[in-house]
């Protein structure tokens, strides 16, 4: 099992920043890919970013290209994502997901373990 818990998302008004946080306990972090969805009421998951394990690939849902930026630190075991530029339109409760494996992955059906989730908010 690889616990996972977001944190970090809360109320911002249109244009504002957030940082989720993802820490992650496993054996080998480091080797996971690992991305963020999210899912706003009435809506399928969505990809929003991902990124590899050892070479930290990152790739983007083109609604957040420009807007948000995935990183991580493995000596942490933790996974971010910068939200900047915020929309109301972004709203939904964020997920952080990883895979056994090193590659980031778009598809929700790819991930292994999954976080409780983290809700964000944008008023206008």
């Amino acid at each position: 099992q690889v616990p996972l818990v977001e944190s970090g998302g809360g109320l911002v008004q249109d244009g504002a920043s957030l940082r989720l946080s993802c820490s992650a306990s496993g054996r080998t972090f480091t080797n996971y890919g690992m991305a963020w969805f999210r899912q706003a009421a009435g809506e399928e998951r969505e990809f929003v970013a991902g990124i590899g394990g050892v070479w930290s690939k990152t790739r983007y849902a083109d609604s957040v290209k420009g807007r948000f930026t995935s990183s991580r630190d493995n000596a942490k075991d933790t996974l971010y994502l910068h939200m900047n530029s915020l929309k109301p339109e972004d709203k939904a409760v964020y997920y952080c997901a990883a895979r056994t494996a090193p590659g980031a992955t778009m598809f929700a059906s790819d991930s292994d373990y999954w976080g409780q989730g983290t809700q964000v908010t944008v008023s206008s």
